[in-house]
């Protein structure tokens, strides 16, 4: 009935007009025809004289629009010498199109960001009063409103496009298809009219059944547009459709359609006149669409026969006669995989894919429009059917700025780096396309219109491929990720996809992520620049500008004659070196014996040699002792060939394991196997060793047996060789563990034993050699290959080492001993020559200049000792001391973790208080850090005390650790031993002390002190036996899957296993390498402190590629608390946004959401809050929506991702939020 209304009103409205004499130049409502009896008024009935008819140049057009369609239309009329004013919004302030255009006036103050373009009286008057004479209107917003364009001509301006009854009769999708239908074009079942509410739309869905589509009835673009496949969804997505609708077109009228399932998109593009000439310019394919959002157009349509493209296009200018179509504008076809095509809708307007039209037709689009409204007729302007050719084939990709990885969410924010593709053939439309563009929240997220033209699809497909990889763009997210995989997929390579292209290729959504190194790199050296270290400093002390100078390395060519080679890296020295000589592989080592013949012979090789072997902690333990851990593979790796052509006859190289696995990753923000793998690369032929705390693999508690199995397994694959195996606490079964996971990943056993007390005093009983000896036995029974002295405290004195070493000698005379200390008190290099003397095969030694105190004995004071000798180590003094010049050099990069600023000599009184050599370091420095420096000997006296109150134990990490908690916490609360006896059950003991007692270590030699333990203790629960034994084997699967849910596919197999290790330490590792990238690459000095102003350097982050980096300036501090770094990268500037932390701590910013955490509910898009579904209290189910956000015209239903409880909810209607913002905690309910 309403429709009958409507078409009744309609013609007593025209009849009206035909009775007078009508407005001036009113041309006839096409498709109408007026009752019999009525005379029509001439010029009206004629059709001929149309309501933008002003014959005479445009002489200053305005475009109603923004962004790259504004620009296109100015580009085209500056060609046309017409003048251009563009309108912008609040929001639009700092856009492009308003400095491409002549004029441009500020509109919508005050109003939301789209309203702005929506103001149509403001759009008017501004027009008026600026003498402009015609309005383009462009694209989406008012582009299809049928009262803008009245409104424009009412105010005497000219309309570029369709008559205001053609706009709104073809905008109107029911009265479209009624002309449709009466134009002879087959439609698909629909509504009759605008459906009225979701209790209307489920009347037509059980008549006409599912699945169905809502489309907006004033718009298009996606908009306002939903697929319902159940019914129990139609009246979600009727609200849902109603609101984008409204927001984007300004007007939320829907209708419904029965949806054509798998169908091709193709479009007609039509030009038409005032004369009434109508044209086409062929078809264009839009089947690649996600949201009904078209995503990639094609012109032609690939393999679209001959037949249908004559009817198609012969149906979309019947149409477009028959309402009078005048101008630009798409008739819109699906097209089913049987041929039969059906009419959806016209858009009475310029298309955004009109691009691929003009390239493939060589006609531009925009001026056509303009000289047809400058009362020119197509054949005037050169356009009749017969002279529209096709010229090869064009591909248009939509860049937007949106993230395919994350559902295609908007990205906002501010583009860094821009750097196009181009070349022949490429044509890009752009308003964005330039660094320092800022991305909004408040407009499509339309980036560039990528166009490639070649000679055919094929051909078509392979230059946009190369030109999407050229781009670079940085700061946000884009899709051409997405676009790469669309463009390698062979079935859009072989022309033919249908609109379920995207929902039925899953490949398309994996994607390898963009390195983005160069950036990243920038972000960090700023953020260090901002707001310092990101590695904590330990002293005032700076790191020197000095780069180490690598030694070179003496070879013989073939012919006999000396030659030199240099130092990985060491491009200062390269210049002089033979371009006719490389450095030839390495000498062999005891490593190419251990690969060929196994471990086995590689023990029994060990045992024939004659001389000293030594094995250099330099990589090590002697860092980890003088430069707290700090040393970076960056400087290792520089020195690497060398130690590998000079050093071949080493034992081993120590390079990893302890300390060095997590600080690698907690202060040095590098992979331990990264370093590890490549080390190995560069040292191919000395054994690597490493320190594995038994069951405690390199961690500091116990884990599930397979965690240590599995982490001996990767260790071994990834190059190391011989692990040394101990327990704090000489705990057999912790040992053993580790011994058969090294066993079973085909690593060297090199069991240790633990050395405190002294054997050389009789008075010292509970570690006597009959204690040692036994456990010695027990660890070659259980098949180590190598056994080990591990002498942590360097209290090994030269007599205890010749009773020690020579009684196990004569007890096992095949076995490798290998004797492990530290030069705390002096006596190191005694100590090792004594062990040898006494049958021992392998001391440990570091290069001199990372040698003594607290490191281990002088490499060079040993090899020199025994230089000419029966026992010379094979190792040229020479070398060695080449060798140190580097390591001195680079020991001042380390400068601020430097243990000299504290300890300036070794220190005898080690042999009393046996604190281990690198935590002796360790709490020298906390006391003189904390002003307590008087106090270091009282912690050293109390270690003592806490050593025996704890049962005088073996002091290695972890145990060393309690023993020095227990030291500290008596002497900052200034108790005795006998008070802390005698208080046990009232003092909150240090945490390690608790587990120690508990057994979370093991069992110590000799058993728990009591009473003490029960009295520390008092009920809380014991671990009898070995604490890994009852453990749960770790679900790595599950783990592996945790990790690549929360960091992407950039987490590899190695990374679980750190994390299984280090589950924290790990996750905040990956994190920061996602933000900041390669940062091991810098130099140490710029990795530390971060560059000067001005400062200008290079880093390699690959081989072949090299960034040249200058700092500029930093900038003053911003409204938000920011501060712009300035840089120039390779010769073009860069910036970045650091936060200042300290200038920002009295800001408020809203909270982000935890990542990992499911309860912690995170904006997935920048927006606007539009409706919060719950409240706080409510118990929620997985998927059930908790609030609508809209951005940049689309509206997203945020789905609870657990079952559980809403705690707290930190928004409200309307808040502005970014993305990752924290939308409200849910307290997940386990299932």
């Amino acid at each position: 009935m309403l429709r009958l209304q409507t078409r009744a009103a309609q013609l007593r409205h025209v009849a009206s007009l035909q009775l007078s004499d009508g407005p001036a130049g009113l041309k006839p409502r096409p498709g109408f025809k007026l009752p019999a009896g009525v005379c029509a008024n001439s010029n009206y009935a004629s059709g001929r004289v149309s309501p933008n008819k002003e014959v005479g140049q445009i002489k200053k057009l305005m475009v109603a629009n923004r962004g790259e369609i504004a620009i296109r239309v100015f580009r085209a009329c500056t060609e046309m010498n017409i003048r251009t004013v563009a309108i912008y919004s609040e929001q639009d302030k700092m856009h492009m199109h308003r400095q491409k255009a002549d004029e441009s006036y500020l509109i919508g103050v005050g109003l939301p960001p789209v309203a702005a373009y929506l103001n149509i009286p403001e759009i008017i008057h501004v027009a008026k009063e600026h003498g402009v004479d015609a309005i383009h209107p462009g694209y989406g917003f008012l582009s299809e409103r049928s009262d803008f364009a009245q409104s424009v001509l009412d105010a005497g301006i000219r309309f570029i496009g369709p008559s205001p009854e053609v706009v709104r009769r073809m905008g109107d999708k029911v009265e479209a298809r009624e002309a449709a239908i009466e134009a002879g074009v087959q439609v698909v079942p629909g509504t009759p009219g605008p459906v009225e509410s979701a209790e209307h739309a489920l009347e037509f869905c059980e008549t006409y059944g599912l699945p169905v589509i809502f489309k907006a009835a004033y718009g298009g673009g996606g908009r306002g547009m939903r697929v319902v496949k159940n019914m129990e969804d139609i009246k979600e997505n009727f609200h849902r459709a109603t609101s984008e609708a409204q927001s984007a077109f300004g007007n939320g009228s829907l209708f419904l359609e029965k949806f054509i399932e798998r169908p091709r998109h193709i479009e007609v593009q039509i030009l038409g006149d005032y004369a009434g000439n109508v044209v086409h310019l062929y078809e264009r394919d839009c089947s690649v669409q996600r949201r009904h959002q078209k995503v990639v157009e094609i012109a032609p349509a690939p393999q679209l026969s001959r037949d249908i493209q004559e009817k198609m296009t012969s149906d979309a200018i019947r149409l477009a006669k028959l309402v009078g179509y005048e101008n630009a504008g798409t008739v819109e076809f699906l097209l089913d995989n049987k041929g039969n095509y059906y009419f959806i809708e016209v858009n009475a307007r310029l298309q955004v894919e009109h691009t691929v039209t003009e390239n493939v037709t060589g006609v531009d689009l925009v001026q056509s429009q303009i000289k047809v409204s400058e009362g020119k007729t197509l054949p005037e302007i050169g356009l009749t059917q017969d002279k529209i050719h096709l010229t090869g084939c064009a591909i248009q990709c939509r860049m937007t700025t949106e993230d395919p990885a994350r559902g295609f969410q908007p990205d906002t924010g501010r583009i860094e780096v821009f750097r196009s593709g181009e070349g022949f053939g490429i044509r890009l439309d752009s308003a964005l396309g330039f660094a320092g563009a800022i991305i909004s929240p408040f407009y499509d997220s339309l980036l560039v219109k990528v166009i490639a033209h070649a000679v055919d699809h094929p051909s078509a497909c392979a230059k946009m491929l190369r030109t999407l990889k050229e781009f670079r763009i940085r700061g946000v997210k884009t899709n051409i990720p997405f676009l790469l995989n669309v463009l390698e997929n062979p079935q859009f390579l072989s022309g033919v996809v249908d609109t379920y292209f995207i929902d039925e290729n899953p490949q398309l959504f994996q994607f390898y992520p963009s390195q983005n190194r160069a950036q990243k790199l920038l972000h960090y050296l700023a953020q260090v620049m901002v707001n310092g270290p990101s590695t904590p400093l330990a002293t005032n002390l700076k790191p020197s500008d000095t780069i180490p100078s690598v030694p070179v390395i003496p070879f013989e060519t073939e012919n006999g004659e000396a030659e030199w080679g240099y130092g990985l890296s060491d491009s200062s020295q390269s210049e002089s070196s033979s371009d006719s000589d490389s450095v030839p592989d390495p000498p062999p080592g005891l490593r190419n014996v251990l690969k060929s013949e196994g471990p086995e012979a590689f023990a029994k090789k060990v045992r024939e040699n004659r001389g000293l072997l030594l094995m250099d902690t330099t990589f090590r333990d002697a860092h980890q002792s003088l430069l707290a851990t700090r040393v970076r593979t960056h400087d290792l790796k520089r020195i690497s060939p060398y130690v590998s052509h000079r050093f071949n006859n080493l034992y081993s190289l120590e390079n990893w394991g302890g300390a060095t696995f997590d600080v690698a990753l907690r202060f040095l923000h590098e992979c331990p196997w990264d370093r590890l793998r490549t080390l190995r690369e560069l040292i191919p032929n000395i054994p690597f060793q490493m320190l594995l705390r038994g069951a405690n693999a390199v961690g500091y508690t116990n884990y599930p047996d397979n965690v240590v199995y599995k982490f001996c397994e990767e260790a071994v694959r990834s190059g190391m060789d011989i692990f040394r195996i101990f327990d704090s606490l000489n705990y057999l079964p912790n040992i053993v563990v580790g011994m058969e996971a090294v066993g079973n990943a085909g690593g060297v056993i090199e069991a240790a034993i633990s050395y405190t007390g002294d054997v050389s005093d009789p008075t010292k009983t509970k570690y006597n050699l009959d204690y040692y000896v036994n456990l010695a036995s027990e660890l070659v029974k259980a098949g180590t290959h190598v056994l080990a002295i591990k002498d942590m405290a360097g209290i090994l004195k030269p007599k205890a080492a010749t009773l020690l070493v020579g009684t196990l000698r004569e007890k096992f005379p095949d076995m490798p001993i290998h004797v492990h200390t530290h030069d705390t008190a002096g006596a190191g290099v005694a100590s090792m020559l004594a062990a040898y003397e006494a049958g021992a095969d392998v001391v440990d030694v570091a290069c001199d200049s990372m040698s003594g105190m607290t490191s281990q004995p002088s490499m060079g004071a040993v090899v020199a000792a025994l230089e000419k000798t029966d026992s010379d180590t094979g190792i040229l003094l020479d070398d060695v001391s080449a060798y140190s010049a580097y390591w001195e050099q680079a020991r001042n990069l380390y400068a601020p973790f430097e243990c000299a600023v504290t300890m300036k000599s070794g220190n005898a009184d080690t042999y009393r208080n046996e604190i281990p050599g690198g935590q002796y370091t360790n709490i020298q420095f906390q006391a003189f850090s904390l002003g307590l420096a008087d106090q270091f000997e009282e912690v050293k006296k109390m270690y003592v005390e806490a050593n025996k109150l704890l049962g005088d134990i073996p002091k290695v990490t972890p145990s060393s650790k309690v023993v020095g908690d227990m030291a500290q916490f008596m002497v900052q609360n200034k108790l005795t031993a006998q008070a802390v006896e005698d208080r046990a059950e009232e003092l909150s003991f240090p945490v390690s002390v608790i587990e120690y007692f508990q057994g979370y270590l093991g069992e110590p030699p000799g058993g728990y002190p009591e009473p003490l333990r029960t009295r520390i203790l008092q009920g809380k629960p014991r671990i009898e036996g070995r604490p890994g034994e009852t453990l749960k084997p770790l679900d790595f699967n599950k783990l592996r899957s945790d990790l690549l849910e929360e960091h992407g596919k950039t987490v590899r197999e190695v990374d679980v296993i750190s994390a299984s290790l280090y589950p924290k330490v790990t996750k905040e590792y990956l994190e920061f390498k996602e933000k900041y990238g390669p940062v091991d690459a810098l130099d140490t000095k710029l990795f530390l402190v971060g560059p000067n102003v001005a400062q200008e350097f290079e880093v390699e982050i690959e081989t072949g590629k090299t960034l040249s980096i200058k700092t500029l300036a930093v900038g003053d501090l911003d409204k938000e608390g920011k501060r712009e770094v300035f840089f120039e990268l390779n010769g073009q500037l860069r910036s970045v946004f650091i936060r200042d932390n300290e200038a920002t701590k009295e800001m408020h910013f809203h909270p982000k959401a935890l990542k990992g955490v499911h309860g912690s509910v995170g904006a997935p898009m920048p927006g606007n809050v539009i409706e919060v579904k719950v409240k706080v209290g409510d118990t929620v189910e997985k998927g059930q929506p908790l609030l609508v956000l809209s951005a940049m015209k689309m509206e997203m239903v945020v789905n609870a991702p657990v079952t559980g409880t809403v705690k707290q909810i930190l928004v409200e209607n309307g808040m502005k939020l970014e993305g990752d913002d924290l939308l409200m905690d849910i307290e997940h309910k386990q299932e």
